[in-house]
């Protein structure tokens, strides 16, 4: 084996590590030895729209993994009623022992139970990691008391006594709850070994800034960017059409928790607009959907919001006009409507010649000489509402995190994340798509679009090319060409002001027409380095309408589709609360689960989500370490230690005492 000089200076360096020929053997045995183990559980989630206590509530339960390895352990031993009281436990801690306390006459009898069967728990679920991966996870205080108990079985009777006596004196040091909390947070830390968020964090449901939170201490997390993700992040880099986008769909949904209780977004100048401007004003096409809402708002506050409401969609049409006039590339011209409108007949006459009456005629705030021309009031709100996103901490910092975790796709582990589209050609190509100045198809386009957005966030305020990535922001959020978005036109005018539902209509872009066909999907699965019988897509973005018989699972099994409806708003339509997605050594597992009723019911109805696995495909053998990404990489880390070793072996590097 030669090595060149480059070669040698690098194993010089490698030395510095692994000092001595024996610590490079033994790296190179353990390394080996984790590339056997089973590869670790992923969870793939999408479109979860705010709806922050079904998310958290399936992450506590690992989408239903949790339940069936308990169902394992202790069916037929023990009755169902324990079975759930024993996984609310795990997923509540807390608030269970509260209850618990209240109810037991003899708790420390209980305590002894429950610590036994949340070790058997643990040791399940922990069965397929290293003993060092388990000890990183586990809390410091109790980490050398579960490491003793997890790897005794208590059938040596020399130290049966030894593991009793550990937990008598958790129990006798007053330790047992912390120690039950503790170990129940390791038992949903373990469960999964990497989360997939595949898009569409914020809007609608009320607690986007709670799921954020939450996965900023997620042990292992990534994220594909969704249009309403990215909306928000157009509009925390200072796009105002994007802004406005974001407030609207807040006050539609009458959703002010994340805004103004989450970030601190200050919308008062907003309603002192709306008040002056729309004071005779019933703006009955702006009432809120509170029917999505947990919020309890008394007559006058939803008649202030759907004022809010209607002041801030005026303005985000001639922001949106004024983005248009200064990138006509983006060849939106025809979304400019305002123009188009007779007030005193009360009509418009769209772009293809098409005249429509208007369901509401009063805009004071527009002057149909100049109608895309901000008044002085809109023009300091505009200001003072952009100052807030500008400066609102907290959403920087969520914002930041969606930068570092997130990515427009993903390619990982024989699937291929991404929320929404690769635009298509009518012949099924891969679509052209100009971003800056130059055009895109594919994963270039997919990488193209990816720089362009850290462009938006990352670069000097002179930079070349920041204003113009700025401006992409919002149009990813709407553009016909985006693969945020890939429809014909975003309909928000027609919506509001036009009877006739044919004007509502969004033409999708041929990848929704041609995702079904298994070649099609094959070939961008190629596109992105991934081919073989395991290999998917994992798409979110468009719910799954299961009630009118829609399937998640398309394509001949290589399109999978996880909307399937987190958000309340969609429930109605999609008969169900959403598809999760587990891939775990053995291969896929697709789970529907039921609306979720509220964590409090959780926890005092010991109720979890229903949730059934609709689709198992087994991989076409068992998935090991070796088989994974981090595998190949570990395989590389073994190919170089071999070289290592062979050099303190032939005199080339000297060991070091």
């Amino acid at each position: 084996m030669e090595h060149t000089d480059k070669e040698l200076k690098y194993l010089s360096l490698l030395s510095k590590q692994f000092p001595t020929a024996a610590s490079v053997a033994s790296e190179i045995m353990n390394l080996q030895a984790i590339l056997n183990l089973p590869k670790g559980t992923e969870h793939f989630l999408a479109d979860v729209h705010g709806e922050y206590e079904a998310f958290i509530h399936v992450l506590k339960n690992a989408s239903g993994t949790i339940r069936r390895k308990v169902s394992e352990l202790f069916g037929g031993q023990i009755r169902e009623q324990e079975i759930r009281e024993l996984c609310t436990l795990i997923y509540y801690p807390q608030e269970s022992l509260e209850r618990i306390r209240q109810r037991e006459s003899s708790v420390a009898d209980w305590y002894v139970v429950a610590i036994n069967q949340l070790i058997k728990v643990c040791q399940r679920v922990s069965e397929k990691y290293t003993r060092s991966k388990v000890r990183k996870a586990l809390p410091p205080q109790y980490s050398y008391i579960i490491q003793e108990l997890l790897h005794e079985d208590g059938l040596n009777s020399k130290k049966a006594g030894y593991l009793q006596a550990i937990q008598n004196s958790i129990i006798e040091t007053g330790q047992a709850e912390d120690f039950i909390i503790a170990i129940s947070e390791t038992i949903q830390r373990l469960a999964i070994d990497h989360l997939h968020v595949v898009g569409d964090v914020y809007d609608r449901g009320p607690g986007a800034h709670v799921i954020m939170d939450k996965l900023l201490t997620y042990h292992n997390v990534d994220i594909q960017w969704g249009n309403h993700d990215i909306l928000w992040m157009g509009a925390a880099v200072g796009n105002e059409a994007s802004m406005a986008n974001v407030i609207r769909i807040a006050l539609r949904y009458a959703n002010l928790a994340t805004l103004e209780g989450g970030y601190g977004i200050n919308l008062l100048p907003l309603a002192r607009l709306a008040m002056e401007e729309y004071a005779d004003d019933p703006c009955k096409r702006f009432q809120a959907k509170v029917g999505d809402t947990d919020e309890a708002y008394d007559d006058k506050s939803l008649y202030l919001i759907s004022q809010m409401h209607k002041a801030i969609a005026v303005i985000q049409f001639k922001l949106e006009a004024q983005l248009i006039a200064r990138r006509p590339e983006y060849g939106m011209q025809g979304r400019n409507l305002l123009h188009l409108m007779n007030l005193v007949e009360g009509t418009i006459r769209l772009p293809d010649g098409s005249e429509h009456p208007l369901l509401d005629t009063h805009f004071p705030t527009i002057d149909l000489e100049d109608p895309y021309r901000l008044t002085e009031a809109e023009v300091d709100v505009v200001a003072r509402l952009k100052h807030s996103f500008l400066h609102s901490e907290k959403l920087r910092k969520h914002v930041n995190f969606l930068y570092k975790k997130g990515s427009m796709y993903l390619a990982y582990n024989f699937q291929l994340l991404y929320h929404a589209s690769i635009p298509l050609n009518e012949d099924r190509s891969f679509k052209r798509v100009r971003v800056g100045d130059r055009y895109y198809a594919g994963r270039e386009l997919m990488d193209r679009v990816d720089e362009y957005v850290r462009l938006a966030h990352w670069s000097a305020s002179d930079a070349p090319e920041h204003g113009e990535a700025v401006d992409y922001m919002w149009y990813l959020w709407c553009g016909p060409d985006s693969p945020l978005f890939d429809k014909s036109a975003m309909t928000t005018f027609e919506r509001y002001f036009i009877a006739d539902k044919a004007t509502h209509h969004e033409q999708k872009g041929f990848y929704y027409v041609y995702r079904v066909e298994q070649e099609v999907c094959e070939r961008i699965l190629a596109e992105f380095g991934l081919e073989g019988p395991d290999t998917h897509i994992i798409n979110g973005h468009v719910p799954v309408k299961a009630v009118k018989g829609e399937v998640p699972l398309q394509a001949g099994g290589k399109l999978m589709l996880i909307d399937g409806g987190f958000s309340r708003a969609y429930q109605s339509s999609t008969g169900m609360a959403g598809y999760t997605l587990i891939f775990n050594s053995q291969g896929l597992q697709l789970v529907k689960h039921e609306p979720f009723s509220s964590t409090r019911q959780a926890i005092e109805q010991m109720e979890d989500i229903e949730s059934i696995s609709v689709v198992r495909e087994y991989s076409s053998h068992r998935i090991l370490v070796q088989d994974t990404d981090q595998g190949k990489i570990l395989i590389a880390q073994v190919e170089e230690l071999k070289k290592l070793l062979y050099a303190y072996k032939h005199g080339l590097i000297k060991e070091q005492e």
